[in-house]
């Protein structure tokens, strides 16, 4: 089963990409937030505001009021103070079930019931980004969120630049563990040198994350190195109709 996961996932990279040209005026970058712990408001929310930037949420209805990586998960009125605020919501799936487990009408039924909860609650609003449960896509996947979704973001490392494919979209890692390997100030420069995109996802925020959360001060150096590169700052979605125009 490993194997076969791991060749559907390769196939996802490879087959039926649909490219898109990303050529913004300047450099780009956006943060995300995957599954949203409530720490990634609770603990984020003031670092993003006191920087004055917008991130994207990407919310999964069935983890609301629950546990996930032993944390606790956002609360309703978590989601409604963010959206509020002027953070973008994007959908993750309804119960945070990776797309290699799901054939093409499970995924459809559970992007239903994530656009139907979401829009109960935040008064009719439609989100037009995905993200992929860990990261995870298959070529009929692709197919189905292409279809439903403006664009859809992976995990993969990279600067978007040039021709990407807008159903996996490269990410960087936002994680306290893996930070120390990447080269934060050369991908800015690259990003910012090359009128590429740079996005990055993260879950957790506290002083003492999870594997794939980060420290406080961690997300601030980030949000720091990126307006110091002179890249311009937006929510996904945002950035989608900045970097494709």
């Amino acid at each position: 089963m490993k194997q076969i996961d791991q060749l559907r996932r390769r196939a996802a990279r490879y087959l039926d990409v649909e490219a898109a040209e990303i050529a913004p005026a300047k450099g780009v970058f956006s943060l995300s937030f995957d599954d949203i712990p409530a720490s990634a408001w609770t603990e984020a929310g003031p670092i993003l505001a006191a920087h004055g930037i917008r991130a994207t949420y990407y919310v999964c209805g069935g983890l609301a009021g629950g546990r996930n990586m032993d944390r606790d998960q956002f609360e309703v009125e978590h989601l409604q103070a963010l959206h509020a605020a002027g953070h973008e919501v994007g959908c993750h799936t309804f119960g945070h079930t990776s797309a290699l487990r799901m054939d093409a009408e499970a995924l459809r039924l559970s992007l239903d019931a994530n656009a139907a909860w979401v829009a109960e609650r935040l008064d009719g609003y439609r989100m037009t980004t995905f993200a992929w449960p860990f990261g995870d896509a298959t070529v009929g996947a692709k197919r189905v969120v292409r279809g439903r979704f403006d664009l859809a973001r992976g995990v993969r490392d990279g600067v978007n630049a040039g021709r990407a494919d807008r159903a996996l979209i490269r990410s960087i890692g936002l994680e306290s563990r893996r930070l120390p390997g990447y080269d934060l100030d050369a991908l800015m420069a690259e990003t910012a040198a090359r009128r590429g995109w740079l996005t990055a996802y993260g879950h957790d925020v506290s002083d003492r994350p999870t594997d794939y959360g980060c420290t406080p001060d961690d997300l601030d150096r980030v949000l720091r190195l990126a307006k110091s590169a002179g890249l311009e700052v937006l929510p996904v979605a945002a950035a989608w109709g900045v970097v494709t125009r």
